[in-house]
């Protein structure tokens, strides 16, 4: 049966943005009701992308989309490729002229150094040339804090304190925990007044917290 398409609601994009980085992707699709297929979709069409401890983890890969795609068409031990030993084929007819050479990239091809924003508005940085995005692109944000502070640590984020995704000032960044983003978000839906309040009683706590670890 086929599944119904389930539009997400900003709620939902939120958490998707929050969770995305650090959570296996069938997890996601059971969270909020949705197929694999639907959840990447709707990740890359935000410009979300696996956090560097992620990849790293033993989700990653395969475990990290949850699933077996491919295993029926896969190579089983023992069994040999239908060109075991031949050499050297060449293409046919004018496939030939198409073909990539040793060296050749496609013309979408960026330089390390390139500079792109996201769909989301973010600004990345083409920091390696592995053809894989996800390692290739880092956020600008995360290269400027890492630069001061060091490597950010899990279950953390840098965000920008006046919102403006494009503003990279280390002044303008601050690094959080994914449970305050998500507290953060989910109050733009309360009137101005209200998400005042929220926000002057976060940062009152915050000081709170620090004053103590500094008695400590």
């Amino acid at each position: 049966m086929k599944r119904k398409c389930k539009f997400w609601t900003p709620e939902e994009e939120e958490q998707l943005r929050t969770l995305y980085p650090d959570t296996p992707t069938k997890d996601l699709a059971k969270r909020f009701g949705r197929t694999l297929g639907q959840v990447y979709r709707k990740a890359n069409k935000m410009g979300l992308n696996k956090s560097e401890v992620y990849l790293a983890s033993p989700h990653a890969c395969r475990l990290r989309r949850g699933d077996h795609i491919g295993a029926k068409t896969q190579f089983t031990k023992g069994q040999k490729p239908w060109n075991a030993g031949m050499t050297g084929l060449k293409p046919k007819g004018r496939s030939a002229e198409t073909t990539f050479k040793t060296g050749n990239k496609p013309h979408t091809w960026k330089p390390i150094g390139t500079e792109r924003i996201t769909d989301d508005g973010y600004l990345q940085r083409k920091v390696s040339d592995t053809g894989y995005p996800p390692r290739d692109w880092v956020g600008v944000h995360v290269l400027v804090w890492q630069e001061h502070h060091g490597p950010i640590p899990k279950g953390c984020t840098v965000v920008f304190k006046n919102g403006n995704k494009q503003d990279v000032r280390i002044e303008n960044l601050e690094m959080i925990s994914r449970q305050e983003l998500m507290r953060r978000n989910t109050i733009h839906r309360y009137p101005p007044a209200l998400k005042e309040v929220i926000r002057l009683a976060g940062k009152l706590k915050r000081t709170i917290e620090d004053a103590h670890e500094k008695q400590d």
